[in-house]
């Protein structure tokens, strides 16, 4: 056990005026000694009289005894409330929390927050309000003085304790060591203290909090999660936000990475802005809605702090300060930019896929973090996920220009340092040999210098070796977080169409078999002038191997309105191909000389080059245990 004691300054009375300090004085004498509570050991930090911290075992206060009034930022306002508000329909529910109908009431966020709660999908063994009564019964007996540690799971964490009065503060560390004690495979949960000090503003008494939390802790729905319970859990979730900002916030995205050495490291305190940085009327209308619709309306939620925050500095603000402080400082003071009601209106505009395909991201994500030696059971730890871009050396980009690239690829991506597959001046100017370095190596980036010295090129998220499933046809492959971009002369990047406009493509129902990908009838001949548009013939894919998860943005996912849709990547004996539907976003021939650029409908790109243009150079890079 972690030796964090659970003690408070002794104070006769009011309220606390912020989170006590957790680990004891260098000055005090802390003695240590073991007891057994039933069958489980646990560690009894005693401290000295100065520094203790009452516990008073019969307490069970009331609804609002756990809150500071004076230092609630609103107060409680009347309202009619119908009688049949808890039988409405989950939609209407939603909408009424979205629009903070909730804060008219407190004794109506009570109730809802109760029963909503109570319908959560959780395991059939989850401790309730009667085992924590028992449980903090034998933890912390009939004494008036005692203290106890921590779970180990929240060190390093921090601790909001909002309108908390001294004994709310006191409940908060009750129910935390209770958790510590019930649930013994939490490993790291950074976000349960503040879930916990909300609830318990709108709790009769610690046991109904703690039950509430246990159900979300236990909460088992298909594709949803309330609480990250490992370190593993938690970083898979800032690399999937990352992913998000990514493609949600492009402008924010592209000022951070070219301000920050470290991207992700900025992206990891999205949770923190939520919980911990905004004020307490922000926070408890987050919780509203995150109840209700679970962990996608918090992504929601931190898009839209990042794009307010976009529209709040400057790039010159920025190359002059600390990022990932100037954001928390901009979320304190939110209030200063934007009012709930109108961030709210504007995180719900962000259209994300759905649940379902976030679930296959963070999955994708947790995959890669456990190849990088990332366990359930292992607690935080202090490792870089950058890459040093310091020995990079390509002779088409400078460091710089692809640590920008590399921003825009998918976290669980960037996880791994670049690796040179094939390159032009090194291996030749041969198609063949071209699939040979790349095949077995998924994803790949592109990259192509013409002889004007532009360079553009693609991230192309499947295997070369695709190709060969589709047979003679040369159908395309890939899904949709392939993504075309320019470097020089300017340095821009073209999605899939249908990241910026979900609502375009609609969810294929689950009795619906996978769609099949288009298919062009010819590729790129040897020469620009051989270039001809694509057919919408359709071929049918190769059948997804069972026990393997599906990919993030597959194409068999959506219904999509045109068959150009989804023309990503393509190769043949002639040429390959990266993008269609009007026109081609890239085309090369055999010989890898001569290449050709268009708009195309899959990526909405311009021209990425000149259309016509000669190639002086040619790169590939793939990633290192990726």
């Amino acid at each position: 056990m972690m030796q964090v004691g659970l003690s408070l300054p002794h104070s006769p009375g009011g309220a606390a005026g912020g989170f006590p300090v957790d680990k004891p004085s260098e000055g005090h004498n802390t003695g240590h000694g073991q007891e057994m509570f039933g069958s489980s050991p646990v560690t009894v930090v005693i401290t000295s009289e100065a520094d203790t911290w009452d516990i008073d075992a019969s307490s069970c206060l009331g609804c609002g005894q756990f809150v500071d009034w004076d230092r609630m930022p609103d107060p409680e306002q009347q309202a009619h409330i119908p009688r049949d508000i808890l039988s409405k329909p989950p939609k209407e529910l939603k909408k009424l929390a979205r629009e903070g109908y909730w804060a008219t009431s407190r004794s109506l966020r009570a109730q809802v927050y109760h029963q909503l709660i109570q319908q959560v999908a959780c395991r059939l063994v989850t401790p309730d309000a009667l085992v924590y009564r028992d449980v903090a019964n034998r933890l912390f007996g009939k004494l008036s003085v005692s203290s106890h540690p921590l779970p180990e799971f929240l060190e390093g964490c921090s601790m909001p304790t909002y309108c908390l009065n001294l004994e709310g503060v006191m409940a908060l560390k009750k129910i935390l060591i209770c958790v510590g004690n019930l649930f013994p495979d939490i490993t790291y949960s950074p976000i349960l203290p503040s879930l916990v000090a909300l609830l318990l503003h709108y709790s009769e008494d610690e046991a109904q909090c703690f039950g509430n939390i246990s159900r979300l802790i236990a909460s088992n729905a298909p594709h949803t999660s309330y609480i990250d319970q490992s370190f593993l859990a938690h970083q898979a979730s800032c690399m999937t936000f990352g992913d998000l900002a990514n493609k949600h916030c492009p402008a924010a995205h592209k000022l951070i990475a070219s301000t920050s050495e470290n991207v992700f490291e900025v992206y990891s305190e999205w949770l923190s802005w939520l919980f911990h940085d905004l004020p307490f009327n922000y926070a408890i209308r987050v919780f509203d809605v995150y109840l209700l619709e679970g962990q996608k309306v918090l992504y929601r939620i931190a898009l839209a702090l990042l794009k307010q925050y976009r529209l709040s500095v400057t790039s010159t603000e920025l190359e002059r300060t600390d990022i990932k402080a100037d954001l928390q400082a901009f979320v304190q003071n939110i209030a200063e930019h934007v009012t709930v009601d109108k961030l709210l209106e504007r995180a719900f505009g962000i259209r994300l896929f759905s649940r379902k395909e976030i679930w296959l991201l963070q999955m994708a994500n947790r995959k890669a973090l456990m190849e990088r030696g990332i366990t359930m059971v292992q607690s935080r730890q202090s490792f870089h996920l950058a890459v040093d871009m310091q020995n990079f050396s390509s002779t088409i980009v400078t460091a710089q220009e692809m640590r920008i690239v590399w921003s825009w690829i998918p976290e669980r991506f960037s996880l791994f340092p670049p690796l040179l597959l094939f390159s032009t001046s090194e291996d030749g100017c041969s198609l063949q040999r071209f699939y040979a370095c790349c095949e077995g190596y998924e994803p790949t980036v592109l990259l192509i210098k013409t002889t004007e010295g532009e360079v553009c090129g693609a991230f192309l998220s499947s295997d070369w070796s695709e190709r060969k499933k589709s047979g003679a046809t040369s159908g395309f492959f890939g899904t949709g977080e392939c993504f075309v971009f320019t470097v020089r002369p300017e340095t821009e990047r073209y999605e899939w169409v249908f990241i910026k406009k979900p609502e375009l493509a609609k969810a294929v129902p689950r009795s619906r078999q996978r769609s099949p990908s288009p298919s062009p009838t010819s590729l790129l001949s040897s020469s620009p002038e051989g270039h001809s548009t694509s057919s919408n013939r359709l071929t049918v894919p190769t059948p997804q191997r069972r026990g393997r998860l599906s990919p993030f943005l597959a194409i068999r996912h959506f219904l999509l309105p045109s068959k150009t849709a989804s023309m990503f990547m393509s190769g043949s004996r002639e040429g390959i191909v990266i993008g269609g539907g009007g026109g081609q976003a890239l085309s090369l021939d055999a010989n890898l000389l001569w290449g050709r650029t268009e708009h195309c409908e899959t990526f909405d790109n311009p021209p990425l080059c000149q259309e016509n243009f000669k190639v002086q150079l040619l790169e590939v890079w793939g990633f290192q245990n990726a």
